[in-house]
């Protein structure tokens, strides 16, 4: 069938106005390829299109709909979005506006995710533990309730952008400014968790598949968390990735379901990655979900699948047969290509 490949890229983001908080976020165009390639595998008929204001066009343009009015293809959303508040939601809601579908979490799923502290309030809400927090400004200086150190981090954004470990309210109150000044948005306080971190990654939707924990092995570095520097591979200490991680019978059961809670509390669909933290007590205290998890080929998630056995060619049909499931109650048709000799190619849609 028709797939959209739709992703953004500096060079060619159209807009009527270059206005707001531009995206830090952008996928490479190695993980972009590979996207491409491995849906080509899968028997499908593969463009890639910019997540901007020409992509409505294009998609009408290349697959419109049939005859009956039912979808000409579907889209495999990569698009972090371009600037603006809640970029994640853009596409999705232009392909929703248009009638598309689409991989990938709906716009209230994204916002919900992408939002830290409504993300902490709603799993909370459903019984997941969550470090203490607080939402703050330049200029707040009570951290009455919250036990040092803390984590500061800014309140929209994912790729563990701005995070900082504060070990007094001096550090915290500084770090709470270089973030709105730095971000142009509140900042999430919340008490550290020393202990593991792990993530798990989900793949599905009424019925979850667990892929393999990941836990993030700091050895004797002296800050155990993971920042954004790790995560684009800028630190000369990054932490090893371990998988999958050594954890007991009952400790995986609580880690599968507060992530299965954690996804579903925050309305995400099809695919999305849930960071924890394990106290000594083995406590899974969740602290965020990211609902468009990387594919990048050195990411938890990708890792994560390989383990459990997906190339990643088998990793990205899956997530799009997850996805038209959701939509048709059935996996993706494949077009497959048969040389009949003589009689030159045929192909088939299965």
């Amino acid at each position: 069938m028709k797939v959209a490949v739709v992703c953004n890229s500096p060079r060619d983001n159209a807009v009527i106005n270059p206005f707001g908080r531009v995206s830090p976020e952008v996928y490479g165009a190695n993980t972009v390829n590979l996207v491409i390639e491995g849906l080509r595998q899968g028997g499908h008929d593969v463009l890639r299109c910019p997540g901007d204001k020409t992509l409505l066009a294009s998609l009408e343009s290349w697959m419109p709909a049939s005859d009956d009015g039912t979808p000409g293809g579907i889209v495999f959303n990569m698009a972090y979005g371009i600037q603006g508040d809640c970029r994640y939601t853009h596409v999705p809601a232009m392909l929703e506006m248009a009638g598309v579908p689409y991989t990938g979490s709906n716009p209230l799923g994204h916002a919900l995710a992408l939002d830290k502290v409504i993300t902490k309030d709603l799993i909370r809400t459903a019984g997941v533990p969550t470090p203490d927090y607080r939402v703050m400004r330049p200029g707040d200086t009570n951290f009455s309730g919250l036990s040092f150190p803390v984590v500061v981090k800014p309140r929209h954004e994912s790729t563990s952008f701005g995070v900082q470990l504060a070990c007094d309210p001096h550090e915290a109150a500084e770090a709470v400014s270089g973030i709105a000044e730095r971000y142009q948005q509140e900042a999430l306080v919340e008490e550290y968790v020393d202990g593991r971190e792990v993530c798990v990654g989900l793949l599905g939707n009424e019925k979850l598949e667990y892929l393999p924990l990941v836990e993030h092995d700091f050895g004797d570095r002296a800050l155990r968390m993971v920042t954004g520097d790790d995560k684009y591979h800028r630190s000369a200490s990054e932490p090893a990735k371990v998988c999958p991680a050594a954890v007991d019978r009952s400790l995986l059961q609580d880690l599968h379901d507060v992530s299965a809670t954690t996804f579903r509390a925050c309305c995400c669909r099809d695919y999305a990655r849930v960071d924890i933290r394990v106290d000594a007590q083995g406590t899974p205290w969740v602290l965020e979900i990211n609902s468009m998890a990387s594919l990048g080929a050195g990411g938890s998630y990708v890792l994560a699948a390989r383990t459990a056995g997906y190339s990643y060619g088998e990793l990205v049909n899956r997530i799009l047969d997850v996805a038209h499931q959701r939509y048709f109650g059935r996996p993706a048709p494949r077009q497959l290509t048969f040389d009949v000799g003589g009689s030159g190619v045929v192909r088939a849609e299965l």
